[in-house]
């Protein structure tokens, strides 16, 4: 029996992986589980798996969770002290790190730091702190299984032993993306896309903020870093290819020719389990994939004129030190002002890049670099949308 603690329960991942802890009871629990301020939904977690610890975003949200299941034995937390409790629990085995955004890396770092097997849903934590995350991993032997469907696939395709083993052999990554919602549209039809046109991707269902991240392909970029972090890469070895039908989850091609390939449905059940039950396999309720019924797969290249944030996230890596978490930063303040209607959905990369290129980019020595790289960030963000001066 494995204990999991589940940071970030509420969301999508959070509600695939609650699935597979309830269709393998066996083999898993539920110690401790997190969200920010949905108190219904982690009451209903509450009184399905009746975890030890619940930590909310908020005093409030605590107090009305606790008010809600004052019948249960749990204990009611809230803040980010808590976060980091939760995630370094000694009753815990696995965290499931699935919170959204920067606020991920805190408390995904303290349960590296004691030595959890650690399921990384949260890319931000890499694409920020890249470096340091990498070396606290080695350093606490932890052994770290990508969730994300696309690095999960390239961790099946490669030889096993390790992350990075055989590298000599591997010619390239081969990153797929779906296109999102707008993948044949016009720069001009582009212009006038709402939030709830660019909230409806047409494979994946997902919070509101990667379903943006997926329209812009900022949400590939991303990948595209945490993949040179995963695997000991850089950019110019991985290849990015638009994949419509999201079958085919990324590959790894060598250097005899052979390339080797992760398929299935899109449903992220299917990376979650094979993360929690690794070294082995376990059943999903996920349909096995029908090559007659799919018929045709298709691939193309990504248009980087219409789709810029993805070249945004490449020259971040090149730039090193905290400009991969300035550009993060950058992103989520452009995420948000478009969803409350500030600034159009163009205007996402072009706000990205004007930070990226105002910003002073500075080596990292320390997590705290990465704190102020990214509050700066924000700040500049923050002035370029109320300013519309970009």
């Amino acid at each position: 029996m494995q204990g999991i603690c589940l940071l970030g329960a509420t969301g999508s991942i959070g509600q695939s992986t609650l699935d597979v802890i309830a269709q393998h009871p066996d083999k898993f629990f539920l110690v401790s589980a997190s969200a920010n301020q949905s108190v219904d939904k982690m009451a209903d977690i509450c009184r399905r798996f009746n975890p030890q610890r619940v930590v909310m975003g908020s005093q409030a949200a605590r107090d009305e969770l606790a008010s809600k299941c004052q019948d249960l034995d749990v204990s009611f937390e809230w803040g980010a002290d808590a976060l980091d409790s939760i995630a370094s629990d000694s009753s815990v085995d696995q965290v499931m790190a699935a919170i959204m955004g920067f606020a991920g890396l805190k408390p995904t770092l303290a349960g590296i730091r004691a030595g959890k097997r650690t399921l990384l849903a949260n890319k931000e934590s890499l694409v920020t702190a890249g470096k340091l995350f990498m070396d606290e991993v080695a350093r606490n032997n932890v052994v770290l299984l990508p969730i994300d469907s696309e690095h999960n696939a390239i961790y099946q395709s490669l030889p096993q032993t390790s992350n990075g083993a055989h590298k000599q052999d591997v010619a390239s990554i081969i990153l797929t993306a779906s296109g999102g919602p707008f993948k044949s549209w016009s720069i001009e039809d582009m212009a006038s896309v709402t939030p709830e046109q660019a909230c409806k991707h047409p494979n994946w269902s997902m919070g509101q903020k990667i379903s943006i991240d997926s329209a812009t392909l900022m949400n590939k970029g991303l990948e595209l870093i945490e993949a040179c972090w995963l695997f000991d890469v850089t950019p110019n070895e991985v290849e990015v290819v638009v994949h419509p039908e999201s079958i085919v989850h990324s590959m790894v091609s060598y250097i005899d020719g052979s390339v080797i390939a992760q398929m299935g449905n899109p449903d992220m059940k299917i990376p979650i389990a094979y993360g929690m039950s690794w070294p082995q396999r376990i059943e999903t309720n996920v349909p096995p994939l029908s090559f007659v019924d799919v018929a045709r797969l298709n691939f193309e290249s990504p248009d980087l004129v219409r789709f810029p944030n993805l070249k945004l996230a490449a020259d971040a890596w090149f730039m090193e030190g905290t400009a991969m978490a300035v550009l993060n930063a950058a992103n989520e303040v452009a995420v948000s002002a478009f969803l409350k209607g500030e600034i159009g959905f163009l205007d996402i990369a072009r706000l990205n890049e004007r930070v990226l290129m105002s910003a002073d980019i500075r080596s990292i020595n320390a997590i705290e670099d990465v704190f102020e790289a990214d509050l700066y960030s924000r700040r500049l963000a923050l002035d370029l949308v109320s300013g519309g001066g970009f």
